[in-house]
């Protein structure tokens, strides 16, 4: 949290600026907000900025690919999208290191060692983030997760603070083959949830 509120200060410029940009070229609302699963699949409201157009079928702007803008390229390639995250870090709801929040529909579609990846605070980056990020599978990306809810340190976590910076630096990982975002995640294959884990 100590960190976060220094890195908030020093990048006040930054986010002034990055916020100027989404307001001029993408409108209104500046921030993406979307409900998320924290530590033990508890809900709290993530904040990032936006990086897509709204969709608009009329227009014909319906896929990630059509919403998805030069700008928000350049965000998400940079992770300046992620700026206002360190506002969740204050407030609790993530850590600086930990597996991504994903969707809260993706709760009931875990394998049980898949969940243990709740086991923690999701986190800004992770080790998924820094060995692979969106381009690896699913599978290997939980994998990864639950790996590091077993052996997190807080040398384990500089270690990924400092590999975080050599990647965004080389705008490895971005997105998954042929798609500008992950693809949806719809269960492991053989897994099907059962009715306990379904209302979960």
């Amino acid at each position: 949290m100590i960190v976060s509120a220094l890195a908030g200060v020093l990048t006040l410029p930054l986010t002034a600026a990055t916020a100027a940009m989404v307001r001029l070229r993408l409108g209104r609302p500046v921030l993406f907000r979307q409900v998320r699963p924290g530590k033990d699949g508890r809900p709290f409201t993530m904040v990032k900025f936006r990086t897509m157009l709204h969709a608009d079928p009329t227009a014909g702007i319906v896929t990630d690919e059509q919403r998805m803008t030069p700008l928000g390229r350049l965000l998400r390639a940079s992770s300046l999208d992620e700026l206002p995250t360190l506002w969740n870090v204050l407030t609790g709801d993530m850590s600086l290191v930990g597996p991504r929040p994903l969707l809260m529909s993706y709760l009931d579609r875990y394998t049980p060692e898949q969940a243990r990846r709740h086991e923690v605070k999701p986190g800004i980056t992770g080790w998924a983030q820094v060995n692979g990020r969106n381009a690896v599978s699913w599978e290997e990306k939980f994998a990864m997760d639950v790996w590091y809810v077993d052996h997190r340190s807080m040398r384990l976590d500089m270690k990924i603070i400092a590999l975080t910076v050599s990647k965004v630096v080389q705008r490895e990982g971005i997105s998954a083959d042929s798609h500008v975002t992950m693809p949806e995640f719809m269960g492991s294959q053989g897994h099907r949830p059962t009715e306990v884990e379904s209302v979960r």
